[in-house]
């Protein structure tokens, strides 16, 4: 299987695709104006102590409190908050973490009022962001993550990933990270650091210990609530996570991204920075990759998947509903309990694709097509889990139900992605009126000269529908030829599959949009 991370660098936003054979599994968007990312470390201050849900409400800069509960404050919770104390009591003098007192650990059924006081200001980290009308999660329990490596302050064990499932490599791993782990610290050993050797694990480690030890010199630096260590940009992020030998290429579109991808790369893996390229067609990424069309037949509400079989997928607050649907294969021959297996399986295949692309957590409800062969239930089930096992989020998976719904829960720590396939009409705006089409032309040529005449504007770019670039390109003097001749040589126009069939948008030489968009335009 060859993988491709494709990074599409807006002005706005940063949308990374990651790509399996060429068939899109995973889509992340990040503003970037984005705070409250998971793993971002603050010094929070206590606002609201909450016994009934053994609880406190955490200010840590966000428009709604965040939520602590008790047993997310880790059991050397103490420990870290006499450190933390320290730190900000005296401001010149950082304590090494060697020397720190070990105090006694919390107990686990305990009471957050013996714990923790109104105004207290704590050491917290991000597990799970802002949702809905929910403020970010936090935990007490602080660990940096790198590549192979987890680092724990004050943990002071070593623990192996479940996945390693060689007990030889296991071991081996264990008593090498004890043998180079300072002390003071907790090491949580991933995946993907199976047979690695020990210099590179040396180096991981040596690095997130700087890390933290960069936090803390912030730590003297803050005045009250502020971020103290920010996670890794959610491209590096996601490098950092899913790098792996079957990662072929990792497209970027902006010079400054693509150096930091690139610089990481090669500190995890020198020998495979080449694979970092600089993406300079002037045709949208996510078209030239193919990107644009698979997300909009993947996001709506029904998605198709084989031979007229669909999906329904609904999204609550408290959960999320999926129905299966056969479609036109109930017209098949080979009897109903054979094509409600065919679909079920390809079924199941989709919604594990679906689950990873939208990110959706939390409770997830399966309607599919009744079968009553215990057989055929057990394919099913056991089909659901194997397409599931290469997803990264924590999820479990119930086997079917008496009534035929299956029952999963997939962690969840950011809202789900939602990206609107649907067009609003660019013309009419809803009011169900509109100026003759035949005259949509003049309309983009009218724009372009007060542009280029009032606005003085000279290099620019067009963005239309790939029809519509279509209809302007044809002939030897086209539409867009002319344009150029008029207009100057700084007049660019492409298509692109984001927009909608007459949805113009026009971008500066630097990427950022110039608003040329009309009011509804009233016809007389």
């Amino acid at each position: 299987m060859n993988s491709e991370l494709v990074v599409d660098v807006q002005s706005s936003e940063i949308s990374i695709a990651l790509l399996e054979d060429k068939h899109l599994v995973e889509l992340h968007q990040e503003s970037r104006e984005e705070q409250f990312a998971v793993g971002n470390i603050y010094i929070g201050r206590v606002k609201k102590i909450m016994p009934g849900l053994n609880a406190a409400f955490v200010d840590v800069g966000y428009e709604k409190d965040a939520f602590l509960h008790y047993l997310d404050l880790g059991s050397n919770f103490n420990t870290l908050y006499q450190f933390t104390t320290q730190i900000l009591s005296d401001r010149k003098k950082v304590p090494a973490i060697q020397k720190i007192k070990l105090q006694p650990e919390i107990e686990k059924s305990g009471s957050i009022n013996d714990i923790l006081k109104t105004g207290q200001e704590i050491l917290v980290q991000v597990t799970k962001e802002p949702i809905s009308t929910k403020g970010p999660r936090l935990t007490a329990e602080i660990s940096i993550a790198g590549r192979f490596l987890v680092l724990m302050p004050f943990a002071d064990k070593v623990s192996v990933s479940q996945k390693i499932k060689t007990e030889e490599e296991r071991v081996r791993l264990k008593q090498l990270i004890q043998s180079i782990k300072p002390k003071g610290f907790g090491v949580i050993v991933r995946t993907v650091a199976e047979e690695k050797k020990v210099a590179e694990l040396d180096n991981e480690l040596k690095i997130l210990v700087k890390r933290w030890e960069e936090a803390i010199a912030k730590v003297q630096q803050s005045k009250g609530v502020s971020l103290i260590l920010e996670e890794l940009g959610r491209t590096v992020g996601i490098i950092r996570d899913l790098f792996s030998p079957s990662f072929k290429h990792i497209h970027v579109n902006d010079a400054a991204v693509f150096t930091e991808v690139r610089d990481y790369v090669e500190l995890i893996a020198p020998e495979r920075k080449e694979i970092v390229k600089l993406y300079k067609d002037e045709a949208p990424i996510y078209d030239s990759f193919g990107i644009s069309k698979q997300i909009k037949s993947a996001f709506g509400k029904t998605v198709s998947f084989k031979s007229g079989a669909y999906l329904i997928i609904e999204h609550t607050e408290a959960l999320h509903v999926i129905d299966v649907n056969s479609g036109n294969r109930s017209k098949a021959g080979n009897g109903q309990e054979a094509n409600a297996l065919d679909v079920n399986l390809a079924a199941a295949d989709e919604i594990a694709r679906q689950l990873r692309l939208r990110d959706m957590g939390g409770i997830i409800v399966v309607d599919f097509i009744d079968m009553h062969e215990t057989e055929n239930r057990q394919k099913l089930f056991e089909r659901m889990r194997d397409m599931m096992s290469n997803d990264r989020a924590k999820h479990n998976i119930l086997p079917l139900s008496k009534f035929g719904l299956m029952q999963m829960t997939r962690q969840r720590v950011r809202p789900v992605t939602h990206i609107d396939i649907e067009e609003t009409c660019p013309t009419c705006f809803g009011t169900g009126h509109t100026k003759p089409s035949i005259l949509f032309t003049d309309q983009l040529e009218n724009k372009i000269d007060f542009l280029v005449s009032k606005l003085n504007i000279k290099d620019f770019t067009l963005h239309l529908h790939p029809y519509v670039d279509a209809y302007i390109s044809k002939g030897l003097m086209s539409m867009k030829l002319q344009w150029k001749l008029k207009f100057g040589k700084g007049c660019k126009v492409m298509a692109s599959q984001k927009l909608g069939f007459l949805q113009y948008k026009f971008y500066d030489k630097k990427g950022i949009e110039i608003n040329l968009q009309e009011e509804i335009e009233k016809i007389s």
